[in-house]
């Protein structure tokens, strides 16, 4: 598959980020300096390359598929829920996430990218499965390239027809941690071990048994380096549908949220497609697993917030919204005498399009 690596430009414009810069320094003579927010809001406005960054129909997706890996045990070690009962309690609305999402205004979508069972239609089911899980990579690729090529273009698809100017993404599924784990070892040369290691209170019987099959998955493709056969290698299609999420939403100048493992395997191969793409990603973290330390520090990243919780992937990107929007209003509602104010600098053209706006 053909991938324009133009689409996505980067975000560094060093006039309009000294001009933002500026601009905070301003409100700060009323409100005093606020943190992290002040570089999220300057982020914010680099992405939608407009000095009064604003959101509209904010998403948040998340993409469910089971994986072959978890046949040699991975669900008893990983995994207390099936995926299909995790995909139904989102859709019901008996998990936090699907609460927080609406209380929060984002508009919630799950995605069966290839969950084992078949998922019930709803309306917010986007039904996009690719097969009935993966294969096991520890015996085959995990998924043909055919297959890695449809799920990216289906998450392409999902990315292109939602509203909205914002969207955050997770993915789940037994197994989908150890697969991401397998993706980001191969892709970012990272210590396998240091990515599967939840915690000081992990049983060391289980991380070894996690560290033989994953080990044997890796020395089944150990000459596979390209980022999209890496990821048919060792899966899985809810990685691979968010791989195309991001890439479209990158080249529409769209802010996105990743959560969790997955999301951060994901993000991983889309920017050996493009780059860039990490310019438009911020991270959210649900649980305090000691390997998403790792996979953040890859990107030199840290998660929006840390409440030490133990939930769902993309829980913690609904709590992270408000830190997200408030960093836009900085710029947008807090009155500083110069509104009504440019959108932009003087020297950058407009275009006659909303920088703020852009679908």
């Amino acid at each position: 598959m053909s991938v324009n690596r133009s689409l996505i430009t980067p975000t560094s414009n060093p006039l309009l980020e000294q001009a933002l810069r500026e601009k905070l320094q301003r409100r700060s003579e009323t409100t005093g300096q606020l943190g992290e927010l002040e570089p999220l809001a300057i982020r914010l406005g680099l992405i939608q390359k407009t000095l009064k960054p604003r959101f509209r129909a904010p998403q948040i997706v998340v993409f469910a598929g089971d994986h072959g890996l978890a046949v040699d045990g991975l669900g008893h070690v990983a995994a207390h829920r099936s995926t299909m009962q995790i995909v139904q309690n989102l859709l019901t609305s008996q998990l936090p996430l699907a609460v927080f999402a609406r209380l929060q205004g984002l508009e919630l979508s799950v995605v069966d990218a290839g969950v084992a069972d078949a998922v019930a239609p709803h309306p917010r089911l986007l039904a996009r499965k690719i097969a009935h899980g993966t294969r096991n990579a520890r015996v085959s690729a995990a998924m043909s390239l055919d297959q890695a090529h449809a799920a990216i273009r289906a998450g392409m698809e999902i990315a292109d027809s939602l509203p909205g100017n914002a969207i955050a993404c997770a993915g789940i599924g037994v197994g989908a941690h150890e697969s991401a784990t397998l993706v980001l070892a191969r892709l970012a040369g990272a210590n396998m071990r240091d990515l599967l290691v939840s915690g000081p209170a992990m049983r060391h019987d289980d991380l070894a048994h996690l560290q033989v099959v994953l080990q044997g998955a890796q020395g089944r493709h150990k000459d596979v380096i390209d980022p999209v056969e890496v990821l048919a290698a060792f899966g899985g299609f809810e990685v691979a549908m968010m791989v195309g999420l991001m890439l479209v939403a990158g080249s529409k100048r769209h802010l996105i949220v990743a959560d969790g493992m997955p999301a951060c395997a994901a993000l991983m191969v889309a920017a050996r497609i493009a780059p860039a793409v990490t310019d438009y990603c911020v991270h959210s973290r649900s649980h305090g697993h000691q390997g998403l330390d790792h996979a953040l520090g890859l990107f030199h990243a840290s998660a929006l917030l840390e409440l030490g919780m133990d939930s769902t992937d993309g829980t913690g990107a609904t709590l992270a919204w408000p830190l997200v929007r408030s960093a836009a209003a900085l710029l947008t509602e807090v009155a500083d005498g110069e509104d009504p104010g440019p959108t932009l600098p003087g020297p950058i053209p407009t275009l006659g399009t909303e920088p703020g706006e852009i679908g």
